[in-house]
């Protein structure tokens, strides 16, 4: 794989901003966005606890999903106080995401700005927070409904591998999914990086990111870009999406939640080994098609 480190600002313009990355769908981590908000003091371990403690929440681990599991299957549920208890204390493979802490706890909406100056388009309604304890995986995907991403880390460190969505047949995408047939866990650790580029030869040819957040860190995530997620430490983060201003972005985000999700849910139910194996074939022979191309 060839990798670059992400370009890193304390501030930058609305004008800037636009110009150098979002209209050329370049990711970059501004590190002063958060530190206007309440929220960079004041959100801790605590202060979740006190605003959804009694939640029952969806926990995931670092299992790949296999040719039976819909995408975005819980492992196990617990609640949210006794989660947050497990992971604050040490290492707990066990992540949540998608959750939307502001519908039980509106009032923490006050603890940030969105930040329209930069982009328009902002889903309201879900800002998400997503919390894993040290040594937890976000498996290498990208988000669905193809929005633009600003990710804010408030505690912990986490570490980022980021590809262009046209990086997909490289990364070995499943068919029908947005996730990646490929473990890239531990991908940093030498020893214990879990890549097969044997298997998968065509990850060399991938062009990419590497990044780690640390608090206060926002990661503007262009659209549709792929990304793998580990926390270096236990921590939380907060994600605000803006939807694509075109209308073809628009509707491709919609028919891979509506139409997409749904084929493959169904498939997976009616016949998994068979709607498996196919894929399997047709993610080997789009990375052959690109290992032929490649320059000699």
């Amino acid at each position: 794989m060839h990798l670059q480190g992400v370009d890193t600002v304390e501030s930058i313009s609305a004008e800037d901003f636009r110009k150098g990355y979002y209209a050329p769908m370049k990711p970059l981590v501004i590190k002063d966005l958060s530190k206007q908000w309440p929220a960079y003091t004041k959100w801790n371990w605590d202060y979740l606890k006190l605003m959804a403690g009694h939640e029952q929440v969806g926990i995931y681990n670092n299992v790949k999903s296999d040719a039976y599991t819909p995408i975005n299957t819980a492992d196990d549920y617990m609640n949210f106080a006794d989660y947050i208890d497990m992971v604050s204390q040490g290492p707990a493979a066990w992540r949540i995401f998608l959750f939307n802490i502001f519908d039980h706890a509106p009032q923490m909406t006050k603890d940030f700005s969105w930040p329209e100056e930069l982009m328009s388009g902002f889903v309201k309604k879900f800002p998400m927070l997503f919390v894993g304890g040290q040594g937890s995986v976000t498996h290498m995907h990208f988000d669905i409904d193809l929005s633009h991403i600003l990710h804010t880390q408030f505690a912990g460190r986490k570490k980022i591998l980021l590809f262009p969505f046209n990086e997909q047949y490289k990364l070995y995408r499943k068919p029908w999914e947005v996730l990646s047939l490929v473990n890239f866990e531990k991908y940093f650790d030498q020893q214990e990086n879990k890549l097969d580029m044997e298997k998968f030869p065509a990850l060399g040819l991938a062009n990419g990111y590497e990044v780690t957040l640390n608090h206060g860190d926002t990661l503007f995530m262009p659209a549709g870009y792929w990304h793998h997620m580990e926390y270096l430490d236990s921590g939380f983060a907060m994600s605000l999406r803006a939807i694509q201003p075109s209308i073809t972005g628009k509707l491709k985000g919609a028919w891979n939640l509506f139409g997409m999700r749904s084929i493959d849910t169904l498939m997976k139910r009616t016949a998994p080994e068979w709607w498996f194996n196919k894929k399997q074939a047709k993610i080997f022979r789009a990375a052959a098609k690109e290992l032929e191309t490649r320059p000699q």
